[in-house]
């Protein structure tokens, strides 16, 4: 996923994205006799809401990377492997920065997944570390438009997504240490909420919720779809994976209380990966074989 073809500033403009820095000077020649500098370090993700937008903010050391790529993609690969990255959302927004790091002597510098309850970016995962170049992929619950800002003092990348669309507050439900699950808020779009608060769910809790103990019991399972609510039954697919591990507390028992708590939902169907649940119709709650214990 190394993007060495197009100049950063070509790059970003091509995409339709603004890019506010400081003009790079021309290097001069290289002297065999002098240590090579250190390559820009991530050290940081961070987010925010500002206004309309949600904020996520690269923060490095050792200077900011002059040679950064943007792009939205459906599926996130991993640099290197080229396999896919598990990112919770709609769509993913693609950050390459290139000549880069996110390790030293130590190892990793910054964590590689990250959740956020925001009303639109909700994850921020790491997909490769090589050869020079840092990559994440940005999970969002809907496709806006971004812009981004090289900043110094301190080194930090700013990658402002738009965010202006309605809000509402849904709960999610995660696993606790005593194999219950527990509530938390969310802000999802007002225009669709099932769908929000089930990627919100995906995205994990916040680091401040698994300090408190909270998990995302995913079963295996990477994501969601075919969500539907016909006649008070919703209906939705795991992606991926799915398997209980002999527990009793499963994906399942996350996902019907967040998308009970909707008026129109009285029951909650949910198929594994094939296609099959153990009762497709009739007014009852069912799960796919793979989630029984």
């Amino acid at each position: 996923m190394n993007v060495r073809s197009l100049r950063p500033a070509t790059a970003l403009v091509a995409l339709g994205v603004a890019l506010l820095s400081t003009p790079v000077a021309t290097a001069a020649p290289s002297d065999p006799s002098r240590p090579r500098a250190a390559l820009p370090t991530l050290t940081s993700v961070q987010a925010q809401h500002v206004g309309k937008v949600d904020r996520v903010t690269f923060g490095f050391v050792n200077g900011a990377p002059t040679n950064i790529h943007l792009e939205w993609v459906d599926t996130l690969r991993h640099d290197g492997s080229g396999l896919p990255v598990r990112v919770a959302g709609a769509k993913v927004l693609m950050v390459v920065f290139n000549n880069a790091l996110a390790h030293d002597s130590g190892g990793a510098t910054v964590r590689n997944r990250t959740a956020f309850a925001l009303p639109n970016v909700i994850t921020a995962v790491g997909a490769g570390d090589f050869e020079g170049s840092v990559s994440f992929g940005l999970g969002v619950q809907k496709r806006t438009s971004y812009t981004v800002t090289t900043l110094h003092g301190p080194d930090r990348v700013v990658v402002d997504v738009a965010a202006g669309f309605r809000t509402t507050t849904r709960k999610v439900w995660f696993g606790d240490r005593n194999a219950d699950v527990v509530a938390v808020n969310r802000p999802v779009p007002a225009a669709a909420p099932a769908a929000g608060a089930l990627r919100s769910l995906f995205a994990g809790p916040l680091r401040s919720e698994r300090a408190d103990g909270l998990r995302l019991v995913r079963s295996g399972a990477w994501g969601f779809d075919r969500l539907s609510v016909v006649d008070g039954v919703a209906r939705l697919r795991l992606t991926r994976g799915c398997r209980s591990g002999g527990s009793t507390t499963t994906i399942a028992s996350e996902i019907m209380p967040t998308l009970r708590q909707f008026p129109t939902v009285d029951w909650v169907k949910i198929y594994g990966p094939g296609g099959r649940t153990e009762d497709p119709t009739g007014p009852s709650d069912s799960i796919p074989l793979c989630l029984e214990p």
